[in-house]
């Protein structure tokens, strides 16, 4: 705590909040943002401020990114480059929708219009370009565009770190549907010679978290992880991107710790004015999921009541969804949930304000709850609920389909196991199971498939079988607490003593290294005395 607290000083210190908002980005400097070295061809007084917003950007402060930018055209309109970082800065959390292409595209035709005096320049926007181009076609492959361009980009200036580190983020961004992490690892080779050489840049750390950001590569992360903070401590996103290691690797403290100082930065940003104070929603939901896997129950009750007294703000995504009535349903979902409190799950009351789709989230909490609770009735009524919204989903083809899909199908599969059908219910659960290859390391009012078919398995009275699928899910989620613990009841259930041991011993290391005790019941509170009482 006194860390995060000396952070949030320190932040109020650099960052004070100018009378003047259109120059308040300009006490931002290396120490704050890290080291970018970006030469262009546009007056020389704005050299300082186009590095600035090239740092930004890197760290994913897109709106402050776009009005520093602004800022440098504004000084100099004959910034050619200014264009092209606006454009830049459009091109935010996915593939933005056809209006925000339109947009992105007109500004690369600006600032070609400015005829950029040099050739590197012009191969830029040329790049940027293809990502915008055909704005209206939706099949257009446009980070395979992108990345053939920055390729010949890269190996046309090798010297030009820019390059490398932006054409190394189009890789990791073309990697989403591999298995085999091709592009990733070609990604990680390009970035990893880059931080030898540039230790202090903030894209290179940030895009090296993105690479292992993945099952089975997050151990080669944690230096780039442990770095980036230190680096950009005035960007909220570069406080909290490193949580993605710790939370693969169920580094719960660390995790905890990044995500507090997050939160900490995206307040001070909110007074600064820099416009990305909506980034403390994100780090929130890593914080909530890291709280509850290492038994600090009373301090995810505080953030919940914490969340409810936060002002109206935008959302990182740029969209029109409300951040906070989204985290209010999912956490008092996954509260309930990861605490296995089956009578507050089913139970579980609507949110007031929800946009359309989500009450599903506590739906599948209530037939959760019910099943657990041996109500059938009640169980079936919620997988109507959630029926309904997802048929609205396909009839409307939103974009959200196969998450509500995915709801439908967990539900009705608690529902099967409460009427005694359990083969049906394990089939779903293993169909859903089979497809959540990354793990889940936030709070999302859901719990991970692959562990509620072990906690099915082991209400059958299959213990060995229920080991299994826990073991599976402790290599994608290792440290998860209801994953320990049901691993070494599987064990001990199955005769396996020894091996149960491993994972309860496990299970109190977890939770040894929590800075505050928990205030649980049941299974926690037991867990928490065996500690007091070694």
């Amino acid at each position: 705590m006194v860390r995060v607290v000396s952070l949030l000083v320190f932040l109020c210190l650099a960052l004070p909040a100018p009378s003047d908002e259109n120059h308040h980005h300009d006490d931002l400097t290396s120490r704050e943002l890290g080291s970018v070295h970006f030469p262009v061809s546009c007056a020389p007084t704005v050299q300082k401020s186009f590095e600035r917003a090239v740092a930004l950007l890197h760290s994913f402060a897109f709106e402050t990114a776009e009005q520093t930018f602004r800022q440098v055209l504004q000084d100099d309109p004959h910034c050619g480059m200014a264009h092209w970082g606006i454009a830049k800065s459009m091109w935010r959390w996915g593939t933005p929708d056809a209006a925000k292409r339109e947009q992105g595209l007109a500004e690369i035709r600006a600032g070609k219009a400015l005829h950029p005096p040099t050739a590197r320049e012009r191969d830029y926007l040329g790049a940027l370009g293809k990502f915008y181009a055909h704005p209206k076609e939706n099949k257009y492959k446009r980070i395979e565009a992108f990345n053939k361009s920055m390729e010949r980009l890269h190996r046309r200036y090798p010297d030009d770190h820019e390059a490398a580190a932006f054409y190394a983020w189009g890789l990791i961004a073309a990697d989403d549907n591999d298995d085999t992490h091709v592009s990733r690892k070609k990604a990680g080779a390009i970035l990893e010679e880059l931080f030898k050489l540039e230790p202090a840049h903030p894209g290179v750390t940030h895009y090296l978290i993105h690479t292992y950001d993945v099952p089975g590569m997050a151990e080669q992360g944690l230096p780039a992880a442990r770095r980036y903070a230190k680096i950009a401590p005035a960007a909220p996103h570069a406080l909290h991107m490193p949580s993605h290691i710790f939370a693969r690797l169920g580094l719960w403290q660390e995790d905890i710790d990044s995500n507090l100082a997050s939160v900490a930065a995206s307040r001070n940003a909110a007074a600064t004015h820099m416009g990305d104070e909506g980034h403390q929603f994100h780090a929130m939901e890593f914080l909530m999921y890291a709280y509850l896997q290492c038994g600090r129950e009373s301090d995810a009750r505080k953030l919940i009541e914490e969340v409810k007294s936060l002002p109206k703000m935008k959302s990182m995504y740029g969209d029109d969804a409300d951040p906070q009535t989204f985290a209010l349903v999912s956490y008092a979902a996954g509260y309930v949930l990861e605490l296995h409190d089956w009578k507050g799950t089913a139970s579980l009351p609507l949110t007031p304000g929800t946009a359309f789709g989500d009450d599903s989230i506590t739906y599948l909490a209530r037939a959760i709850g019910a099943a657990h609770n041996g109500d059938a009735q009640q169980a079936r009524g919620n997988v109507t609920e959630i029926e309904s919204i997802y048929k609205q989903v396909v009839a409307k083809k939103l974009p959200f389909a196969d998450w509500a899909d995915q709801e439908r199908q967990e539900a009705e599969a608690w529902a099967d196991h409460a009427e005694g059908k359990n083969e049906e219910g394990l089939a779903l659960l293993r169909g859903v199971a089979d497809k959540q290859k990354e793990g889940v390391f936030g709070v999302t009012g859901d719990l991970p498939a692959r562990e509620m078919l072990a906690d099915m398995l082991l209400e059958m009275n299959r213990p060995g079988d229920a080991l299994a699928e826990y073991e599976t899910q402790l290599k994608i989620n290792p440290n998860r607490f209801n994953s320990l613990y049901g691993a070494g009841r599987s064990a001990e259930m199955a005769k396996q003593p020894e091996r149960a041991a491993l994972y309860f011993q496990q299970l109190v290391k977890v939770l040894r290294r929590r800075q505050l005790k928990p205030a649980g019941t049941g299974l926690r509170a037991w867990v928490s005395f065996q500690i007091e009482n070694q």
